[in-house]
């Protein structure tokens, strides 16, 4: 908008907002008319742009004369005003809305060929020879001053110290020096009309928020590994999808070395969900009716086991423990099943009981109760008195074959069952296992009679059945064992130490705490497999624990009764396998705080080796005890419950003194 006498209103009120200074003013604005009547040239037009704020176009003009030029430049004198009351909503700023602006116009792409036909997006079309921009503070009076330059940069928003004199003689003077500039800046543009406009490099008002090296979350552990035939996937989805716009894409992520991490890219790769996105031409060429070790996406394949297990290595508890018949049950199994020392929880969990409680049903929820939601018990399985369970984590049910299991009695009388052993296999991926659990022949002196019942296990468990046997040229007809990859066998085996009580006790008394090699050196199970007559190929872990038989139930000490029965190591687990390191011994040991039998449980911690396999074996599909899981949970919960109205019983109930 012009005043009257053709000159822009707001550059007007500009000039003349001060009123002391006059004749500086007068003498600073005559100037600034000549040199902008010097640089009009002969034709006498000024160009100017309007601010980015306003919507009109770029390079509309407004034409002033000279004389007229000259004429508006004198100083008004104005009544003073107190300054405005501030605004209390936020208005945009102009470097804002030049962003916003900029961002609409990369995505549009608009063509900047004609600036007579194309709107402003920010105002940011300058030549390169522009002088740099001027700080000062978005005031009402200097508003214009900015209006009318042509700097895009956002630092000329930067605000500047504001000193207390405003009508000041240096202060008028500098500004009449910055609206000189500004049209000197104006008029040289000139020559810029008729060449190619180009955008100038435009900076968000703030700096955008730091991006994490990691990304990756811990609860999503291997759920997001990408498959290998899929690693090409930064390449293709920037040639296929494009997706340059995205501050988060993997494309900029790998490009940029910002994330290194599989699972926090991976987890990325599809837009509606975290699994691998799968193309069309892989599920094409893939079959899931019999797949292969080689065949690409095979639900036991190379790929699927490195996308669960990176390192192609789990977690096995396996644990034996003879209850002794007892009806009563711990109260809390946390301290068995999931030891402090231990950081994580293991991928599978194998119980085996001897002399079993008369309730196997209750048993399993008590174990279902502990182990919690995020396992299932995969098999379950008794003979008499001999009980066995199978947990597993519930992600990793589909990638176990059928289970099998078979019985043997080591008693004269097969109808007794107290005696004897309980055999579990199936195949997890491409590796088969084999857990056994016995109880052999008990006495001091029997030493033979346990060595029978193992010669009558391995050769009386008809196992496998169905599930096909993953290397059967280096299997034995003769012994079971020989038949799998991995073997555990676990239970009461009754071998005692070959030493009276009063040694024994002398030894524990002289080292209470872990140092058992002593005693070890009288062990008849030790001695046997040294000789090669049992548990051939098998091996067991360093033993640092004190014996797990015979205690008084309820008690730490050992046998006090008339019998005096030695304390010995009669519980163990041992374990072989077909393939040299394939397992490893992690930890193994006994748990003192469960004393309702005269037995300790004991426990090993394995990491095992596995393998890939083929998809033509038969497969659980899936299948766990439901009814189980939901009973257990139901218990976890009520539990939980349970402890917390306690605590609030508690604790409404303390009473405070003050002394």
């Amino acid at each position: 908008m012009s005043t009257p006498n053709g000159f822009p209103q707001h550059l007007g009120a500009c000039v003349t907002q001060s009123t002391e200074g006059g004749a500086v003013q007068d003498l600073h604005a005559k100037k600034a008319g000549k040199a902008a009547k010097a640089a009009a040239g002969s034709n006498g037009v000024l160009t100017f742009e309007d601010p980015p704020s306003v919507g009109t176009s770029l390079n509309e003009t407004l034409k002033l004369l000279p004389d007229e030029l000259k004429a508006n430049m004198k100083i008004k004198s104005v009544t003073p005003r107190p300054p405005r009351k501030p605004r209390l909503e936020r208005a945009a700023s102009l470097d804002e809305k030049s962003w916003r602006r900029w961002r609409r116009f990369r995505t549009s792409q608009e063509s900047l060929t004609d600036p007579n036909e194309t709107s402003s997006s920010n105002g940011s079309l300058q030549e390169a020879s522009l002088s740099p921009p001027v700080r000062s503070r978005a005031s009402p009076c200097r508003q214009c001053c900015q209006e009318v330059s042509l700097h895009g940069s956002p630092d000329a928003l930067e605000a500047s110290p504001v000193r207390k004199s405003r009508g000041s003689t240096s202060d008028l003077g500098k500004r009449a020096s910055e609206i000189s500039s500004a049209f000197g800046g104006l008029l040289r543009g000139k020559a810029f009309a008729g060449g190619k406009p180009r955008l100038s490099q435009i900076m968000p008002a703030r700096p955008l928020p730091p991006v994490e090296l990691n990304v990756a979350s811990h609860t999503l552990r291997t759920a997001n590994r990408i498959d290998s035939d899929c690693m090409d996937y930064r390449h293709y989805s920037q040639h296929k999808f494009g997706r340059v716009s995205s501050s988060l894409s993997d494309t900029r992520l790998h490009g940029n070395g910002m994330v290194y991490d599989n699972c926090s890219t991976d987890s990325m790769k599809s837009t509606f969900s975290l699994l691998t996105p799968i193309r069309s031409k892989d599920v094409r060429s893939r079959s899931y009716l019999e797949g292969s070790l080689l065949a690409s996406g095979a639900l036991l394949g190379a790929e699927e086991l490195s996308r669960y297990f990176p390192d192609r290595n789990i977690g096995i508890f396996v644990a034996t423990w003879n209850m002794q018949g007892q009806k009563e049950l711990p109260v809390n199994l946390d301290d068995f099943l999931l030891p402090t020392d231990a950081d994580y929880a293991q991928d599978m969990y194998v119980i085996g009981v001897q002399e079993g409680c008369p309730d196997r049903r209750e048993w399993e929820i008590r174990l279902q109760e502990t182990l919690g939601p995020h396992y299932v018990m995969l098999y379950s399985a008794a003979h008499g008195v001999l009980y066995m369970s199978v947990f597993i984590r519930r992600d990793l049910i589909w990638f176990c074959s059928e289970v099998e299991y078979a019985t043997v009695t080591t008693r004269i009388v097969s109808q007794i069952k107290t005696k004897g052993a309980l055999g579990i296999c199936f195949t997890f991926f491409g590796t088969s296992f084999l857990f056994i659990t016995s109880h052999f022949t008990s006495g001091d002196s029997k030493v033979n009679e346990r060595k029978l019942d193992y010669n009558k296990t391995i050769q009386a468990l008809t196992l496998p059945k169905n599930v096909p046997d993953t290397n059967p040229y280096r299997s034995s007809s003769s012994d079971v064992t020989t038949r799998f990859d991995e073997v555990f066998w676990f239970g009461d085996f009754n071998f005692r130490l070959n030493k009276d009580r009063e040694t024994v006790d002398s030894i524990l008394n002289q080292n209470p705490e872990t140092d058992v090699s002593k005693l070890l050196a009288y062990d008849q199970l030790t001695s046997e497999m040294s000789r090669g007559s049992i548990f051939k190929g098998f091996q067991e872990a360093d033993i640092n624990f004190r014996p797990s038989y015979k205690f008084d139930i309820g008690k730490d000490s050992y046998d006090t009764t008339s019998k005096q029965r030695t304390p010995s190591y009669t519980d163990r687990v041992v374990y072989r396998s077909r393939y040299r390191d394939d397992i490893h011994a992690v930890k193994y040991s006994s748990c003192p705080v469960i004393k309702t039998s005269d037995h300790r449980p004991v426990f090993a911690l394995f990491r095992v080796k596995v393998r890939p396999g083929r998809d033509n074996i038969p497969l659980a599909a899936g299948q766990f005890d439901r009814e189980l899981y939901l009973i257990g949970i139901k218990r976890r919960i009520t539990r939980e419950l349970q402890k917390r109205q306690e605590q609030k019983d508690q604790k409404s109930s303390s009473v405070c003194s003050v002394s």
